[in-house]
């Protein structure tokens, strides 16, 4: 047996590095409620039979009306002090914020019949699945008009400075130009745009997603691994795509879901908006559609059922992935724009979780050095376009990051993701000089 060592010899455990995540902006929880609550919907129409448009919006109010509940009941999210709400202070009077909150309604009205004219003057608006879109948004301003009187007054009765840039743009529009902040113009300019483009996107493939997902029987699910993986995916971008409408709708203060600020750089702007349409530049017959004389993962793979239920799992994981960086928004989704810093879930792993599997999915499912015609023209362009789309994410990547950065939160989140994000880590020692980065130095209390 060997001797002790004497105690002044021992040696002591070194204490792990303490480095703990930055706190998320949504709790997870969040979107775990809203998951359930479009899952026991989808359930129900599954059995029903609901498979037309307004099931489909009905899908929406399951995943966020228990969204909204959690955030207010028990996250307590109207509390925070980003929402710009005092709630300890006696509210003012509807005298004292009368003159504000009718040049805001202004600005607001403004801004909405200005949206309204631009979707007339589009004319792919009035087109294909975007006719639903505009019959939704056409059945519910008046409500939202009605609505928008008694939220304004009741909000700006208690916000700190009601004078956002719908006060701003108001008044320019009763004639006071002179107390107008033109920064403030310019924010509620670009937030504006960003909804009134994506919401009326998202709207138009709310009923296209959710058709997919409930019309297909048990019989032509558990037909084939192709059956069953092509089912599985279009449930995941069903979750995906009503999460993120849930998100464009409720843009609300009292949610703590408003838009900080949208991006205010021009390059942001053209690399999202050519990955959708009219200005899409991935459609067929595009020029960065990587399929002419392509096809799909299923057709190459059909000779080797084994690997193709494999491929199969892999596609749907990704897809999983995809949606989950949605889910994990909760009610704050949308493009463009700052609604808080998200740091758990997929946003633990990776910067852009939705990009990486998206793109991944892509290559997986395309196979793009693969043609049908045997010709090496195809096989070399499709390679090379694909790579260039994933370029054109990459891009919105650095921009959305260029953005966020003006954020002290999203820096340390940044920074932390540097240390410890294991996707993150792993490209960075792809590159040359890459490699582990330093943590900071343990915290011996919090060590223990």
């Amino acid at each position: 047996m060997n001797a002790p060592l004497p105690s002044d010899l021992a040696i002591e455990p070194r204490a792990r590095p303490y480095d703990p995540r930055p706190k998320s902006a949504v709790s997870a929880m969040t979107g775990v409620v809203g998951l359930a609550g479009l899952f026991t919907w989808v359930a129900v129409a599954r059995v029903y039979g609901m498979v037309g448009p307004l099931a489909a919006l009905c899908g929406l109010l399951a995943c966020g009306v228990p969204m909204v509940l959690w955030a207010i009941f028990v996250d307590k999210v109207h509390r925070n002090p980003s929402t710009g709400i005092d709630w300890e202070s006696p509210p003012r009077t509807l005298r004292e914020i009368a003159d504000i909150s009718i040049a805001k309604l202004a600005g607001l009205w403004g801004i909405w019949a200005i949206i309204g004219g631009l979707y007339c003057v589009g004319r792919w608006y009035w087109d294909g699945q975007y006719l639903f879109a505009m019959y939704v948004l056409g059945y519910s301003i008046v409500p939202v008009l009605i609505l928008s009187v008694p939220y304004v007054f009741w909000l700006d009765r208690r916000l700190k400075e009601p004078k956002d840039g719908a006060w701003h743009f108001g008044q320019l529009l009763i004639g006071r130009p002179e107390r107008a902040d033109k920064a403030q113009l310019a924010d509620f300019y670009r937030a504006w745009a960003v909804k009134g483009f994506f919401l009326a996107f998202m709207i138009s493939i709310v009923p296209g997603n959710w058709w997919d997902a409930i019309v297909a029987t048990p019989e032509q699910i558990t037909e084939s691994p192709v059956r069953m993986a092509a089912w599985l995916i279009s449930i995941m971008f069903m979750i995906d795509v009503t999460f993120a409408t849930v998100g464009y709708v409720l843009t609300l203060k009292p949610l703590d879901a408003h838009i900080r600020r949208a991006n205010p750089f021009a390059a942001g702007w053209v690399a999202a908006l050519i990955c959708y349409p009219p200005f899409i530049l991935m459609n067929d017959g595009g020029p960065l559609d990587y399929s002419p004389g392509g096809a799909a993962w299923d057709y190459w793979l059909q000779n080797y059922p084994v690997v193709m239920a494999i491929w199969g799992i892999v596609l749907v994981v990704l897809t999983a992935i995809y949606a989950w960086a949605t889910v994990a928004f909760g009610i704050r989704f949308s493009n463009l724009t700052h609604r808080g810093i998200l740091t758990n879930g997929p946003y633990a792993w990776t910067r852009h979780p939705a990009y990486v599997s998206k793109n991944l999915f892509w290559w997986l499912s395309a196979l793009p050095f693969l043609a049908t015609t045997g010709s090496y023209t195809d096989m070399i362009r499709n390679t090379a376009i694909l790579a260039m789309v994933g370029g054109v994410y990459y891009w919105r990547a650095k921009t959305e990051e260029q953005h966020l950065s003006e954020d002290p939160a999203y820096v340390e989140y940044s920074e932390w993701m540097d240390r410890n994000g294991p996707v993150t880590r792993f490209l960075a020692a792809l590159k040359p000089g890459g490699g582990r980065r330093d943590r900071p130095e343990a915290d011996p209390v919090a060590a223990e």
